[in-house]
């Protein structure tokens, strides 16, 4: 058996989903979050790789987004999901990629992915031109003619807001979605305005 190459990634982390900001499902003043704001939750994640690196692999530079949907009530909230990474990625930092925010590298994602730890459908992965901007407060993203997001700007609130994803160990914000608009098959298709966000950086690694 091929041993698993160590890896670990840094970077910016920006995501948008369908629940009332500020997300119930995240930890606010350090109090635990609990069910979406409708039962059901469709969302888009992404990463930009400031700083990154598996076995051989330089994954600096890189993009990757996760299209997503789970129900609170579906016996273990399982996902379902898609995954893009970076169309200007060579094969092997695309396997790579993929083996890392799949969880299939263990490390990191198996605390913080709940795709990882959870009962999960990968309905597929594609390269794809993915043009990402995490400017604080101000983000943009866009997956060829797939996947658009854009942020109106930060929630004001005093109590610290955190993220499992990020990690709760890492400070971030919440935030307005201006919008986000989704083109693939259903159930992740949809069309979102006003709905939250959240901006913070990461750092996963694995041995």
């Amino acid at each position: 058996m091929d041993a698993i190459p160590a890896w670990e990634l840094s970077g910016t982390y920006l995501e948008s989903c369908n629940c009332e900001a500020i997300c119930p499902c995240r930890r606010i003043g350090g109090v635990a979050g609990g069910r979406s704001s409708h039962g059901v939750c469709l969302g888009t994640l992404t990463w930009w790789i400031e700083q990154g690196r598996s076995g051989d692999s330089d994954l600096s530079g890189l993009g990757v987004v996760i299209v997503s949907r789970y129900h609170d009530d579906e016996p273990g909230s399982p996902w379902t999901y898609a995954l893009f990474v970076d169309g200007r990625g060579r094969s092997e930092q695309r396997r790579e990629l993929v083996a890392i925010f799949t969880g299939g590298r263990g490390g990191t994602p198996l605390e913080q992915f709940p795709w990882a730890w959870k009962p999960s459908t990968l309905v597929g992965w594609e390269p794809a031109e993915i043009t990402i901007d995490h400017t604080p407060g101000r983000g943009a993203v866009k997956v060829a003619d797939r996947v658009s997001l854009t942020i109106r700007g930060p929630v004001e609130d005093p109590q610290p807001v955190t993220c499992v994803i990020p990690g709760h160990h890492r400070a971030g914000r919440e935030l307005y979605t201006e919008l986000l608009d989704v083109h693939l098959e259903a159930p992740l298709d949809f069309r979102l305005t006003g709905s939250c966000g959240y901006e913070a950086t990461f750092a996963y690694a694995g041995a």
